[in-house]
């Protein structure tokens, strides 16, 4: 059983097609604390074509986004390096491919786990290519309805796949209107299957949220700085926020883990004695005297006088001797 969540950060475009920032990425993910980094492995002519749309045009240097997936792309030597710096450094490789050909490369590369985007969750030709794998699969909900996630589900099921889906909304970044953290349970519930939050809402907060409602898996872009070119930068988090997400939100898995029981107070016997209180005269009262509330005063510790909480039975109850301004109240004070 985990003892936190299991964080994957992930790079997809933040290196911009520059393979020593991202090799860079590696190194500074490997000190925030997470398990896992994951990239997006791009082969343009298997994937895209000249007509695919700008999601976003951002882009200065790429007439079409056909053009910006090339320039993502990185040999399968290059893959190696990726693969074996993530290995010297500790961290699980996980990637997402956008075409069978990518699973061919992963597969040879020994990729921890699959990452099945938003955009490929009906994509069921690459679906079953990655189910031949027997690896982990990580199923993004993003853009699907339920009905399509049941049939996803059921066909994953009826495959014996090793699979969990995460909670996530397209949108960057995400507002917090979009987040749907309320989804987290009934994905659980509906599914009974490991579950998880997607975040592109750039906060913190957001994740640890998701993880007090029952998520096991953590997976959010990360950037150097969100000021830096790209189309995901906005709704990123900084390796700085990485570190402060990873703990907070073990801190919240573990109380998650270890429910109280609040019929056990036990371990406040010494301190229930130090803090609770006993019942006290405020003033100088004589013997026969009928106690009012107005006479009465509560002080520290308990067990030297009539417990606080039961100051109502002394209340009309007339003083068997003399009591000194701010003597403890006993029951042999009392007829």
């Amino acid at each position: 059983m985990r003892d936190k969540p299991y964080f994957i950060a992930e790079i997809a475009q933040a290196h911009d097609g520059s393979l020593g920032i991202l090799h860079s990425y590696i190194d500074a993910v490997a000190k925030t604390g997470v398990q896992a980094i994951k990239f997006q492995m791009h082969i343009a002519e298997a994937e895209s074509s000249i007509h695919e749309p700008f999601r976003v045009k951002f882009s200065y240097e790429d007439a079409t986004r056909f053009d910006y997936w090339k320039r993502m792309e990185f040999t399968f030597e290059q893959w190696q390096g990726i693969k074996k710096h993530c290995d010297e450094v500790g961290l699980d490789f996980i990637c997402s491919p956008f075409s069978n050909a990518a699973v061919d490369w992963l597969e040879k590369l020994d990729v921890k786990a699959y990452k099945v985007g938003s955009g490929e969750v009906s994509n069921f030709l690459l679906l079953d290519k990655i189910i031949e794998t027997k690896k982990p699969i990580i199923i993004s909900s993003g853009m699907s309805s339920f009905s399509e996630l049941d049939q996803v589900v059921d066909y994953l099921k009826s495959k014996a796949a090793d699979f969990s889906i995460l909670q996530c909304t397209t949108a960057y970044p995400t507002l917090p209107h979009q987040y749907g953290l309320n989804l987290i349970p009934e994905l659980k519930a509906r599914y009974n299957i490991p579950v998880g939050f997607s975040d592109h809402s750039a906060k913190t907060a957001t994740g640890i949220a998701a993880v007090a409602l029952g998520a096991e898996i953590l997976e959010f872009h990360v950037v150097f700085d969100r000021a830096m070119f790209g189309p995901d930068a906005i709704a990123s988090l900084t390796l700085e926020e990485t570190k402060q997400l990873v703990e907070g939100a073990t801190a919240i898995f573990e109380a998650q883990s270890q429910p109280i029981d609040k019929n056990n107070t036990e371990a406040f016997t010494t301190l229930k004695s130090i803090f609770e209180k006993s019942l006290a005269v405020n003033k100088d009262l004589p013997e026969g005297h009928t106690i009012t509330f107005e006479d009465l005063e509560h002080k520290k510790p308990t067990g030297y006088g009539i417990p606080a909480r039961d100051y109502q039975t002394v209340i009309g109850k007339k003083l068997s001797k003399d009591k000194s301004q701010w003597d403890f109240l006993n029951e042999d004070d009392l007829p």
